[in-house]
């Protein structure tokens, strides 16, 4: 599964007990959170892969970052950038909705990230293949 971000720094806002990220460390910092969700959204897409062998795709979404908790909010799907099942999208989306960095940032955060996912070949595990 790969994946690409794309950050953007909205507004600046002070105030007590928030980061001041630059824009790298924004992107790297979300991306790192993103991450996290990694395992949930690949069984996610192997249940849509079992039901529909070969299926296969990229979802994009579009997201912000808020500035009071920092958490991931207004999650929609680029569906002129995604070509995977909406079964898949709707998992990355449910997957995501919520996670937050710590500290939040002091500005708002507007992000696109683009998950990849293919199904394996022939003989290839998606997962962790049986224990015998």
């Amino acid at each position: 599964m790969k994946t690409v971000l794309l950050f953007a720094l909205v507004a600046t806002a002070s105030g007590c007990g928030f980061a001041a990220r630059s824009p790298d460390m924004y992107r790297d910092d979300t991306k790192a959170q993103l991450e996290t969700k990694n395992n949930d959204i690949r069984a996610c897409y192997d249940g849509v892969l079992a039901s529909t062998p070969g299926v296969g795709g990229k979802v994009t979404v579009k997201f912000n970052v808020e500035t009071e908790q920092g958490k991931i909010t207004a999650v929609t799907v680029d569906k002129a950038n995604t070509t995977a099942p909406d079964a898949v999208a709707d998992c990355v989306t449910k997957s995501i909705t919520g996670l937050g960095l710590t500290p939040p940032d002091a500005r708002l955060g507007q992000g696109t990230f683009t998950w990849e996912f293919a199904a394996p070949g022939p003989g290839v595990y998606s997962s962790a293949p049986p224990k015998s």
